[in-house]
């Protein structure tokens, strides 16, 4: 049903500094103003707002402050070089050390995070098949680690 995102909201610091960020991520501008942006995440279909003011005082709450891009799984394989090409740093999820991406078999899906200039969480995701058999799994595996499992 959900095929993408319609439309999130982030309070920023500074506009312009946002602006070049998410335009590096390849979101093209749908309209803008003084203090307010929208970005296109699928032309005609999605956006992101961006607000610049007061509002970024907000306290945080992740759930207030990310967004998942959905990405194809060869693209995630990939997400580490594409975010260094764009100058842009992995994070490490919850309580893991590690900036790879990851496939969560239990949830059926594989992420990256990253964060953009005003610290808002950001996460690259992907649908991931998972064979019945592998549906109980709940640790957090590498890619490498996935790709041996299914190849049994």
């Amino acid at each position: 049903m959900i095929k993408g995102i319609y439309e999130a909201h982030l309070p920023v610091k500074n506009l312009d500094t946002s602006l070049d960020f998410y335009q590096k991520l390849g979101l093209k501008i749908a309209w803008r103003d003084e203090k307010i942006a929208f970005l296109w995440i699928d032309e005609g279909r999605s956006w992101l707002g961006l607000w610049e003011g007061e509002e970024y005082k907000i306290p945080y709450h992740v759930a207030l402050r990310h967004i998942a891009f959905e990405v194809s799984y060869e693209d995630l394989k990939n997400s580490l070089f594409w975010l260094d090409t764009i100058q842009v740093e992995a994070v490490p999820k919850g309580n893991r050390e590690s900036v790879e991406p990851f496939v969560r078999p239990y949830q059926g899906n594989g992420s990256v995070y990253f964060k953009d200039p005003d610290g808002n969480s950001l996460e690259l995701i992907c649908y991931v098949e998972v064979p019945d058999h592998l549906k109980h799994i709940t640790d957090k595996l590498s890619f490498e680690e996935w790709e041996e499992l299914i190849s049994k």
